[in-house]
């Protein structure tokens, strides 16, 4: 007969286990992607940011995406007028796909929200895309402090 603490060990165990899994391995996110972004002077990490939107690409089968300094500037200077207005601009000429968000702190909580949307989802996955650009920025005097533009070209 086994007894109710090797039980509670093996479930704990298991529980333990799965939890593992879901996160990656275990192991913790770099300071590129959970580093908040609702204080000043603080500098997204561009290059984490499109790494972690290029394994997800990956698991869709679309290509890599390249930084594309053009796109990023395109990004930083929407993000700002979305900072100041509240409202979305109108894709870039050259964009092949945009997405806004706001209100999330990390890069980590943005890319999971567009992850977990269906329409973000595609857009993520976009196989026509082939460079990328991405901003953030924070406005303490703004309804939601953060926010986030990407660009896909």
């Amino acid at each position: 007969m086994i007894s109710a603490f090797a039980r509670l060990s093996a479930v704990s165990f298991a529980v333990l286990a799965i939890a593992g899994c879901s996160m990656g391995g275990g192991g913790q996110l770099s300071a590129g992607l959970s580093q908040r972004m609702d204080m000043p002077g603080v500098q997204l990490n561009r290059g984490e940011a499109i790494g972690i939107i290029n394994n997800y690409r990956s698991s869709t089968g679309a290509g890599q995406l390249a930084e594309d300094p053009t796109l990023d500037a395109n990004a930083q200077a929407l993000a700002a007028q979305y900072a100041k207005t509240g409202k979305q601009a109108a894709k870039p000429p050259n964009a092949v796909l945009i997405r806004y968000s706001a209100g999330y702190f990390s890069f980590a909580e943005t890319f999971s929200g567009w992850r977990n949307s269906p329409t973000d989802a595609a857009a993520l996955g976009d196989k026509t895309a082939t460079r990328a650009g991405v901003a953030a920025v924070y406005d303490s005097a703004s309804p939601y402090g953060v926010y986030w533009v990407l660009i896909l070209g």
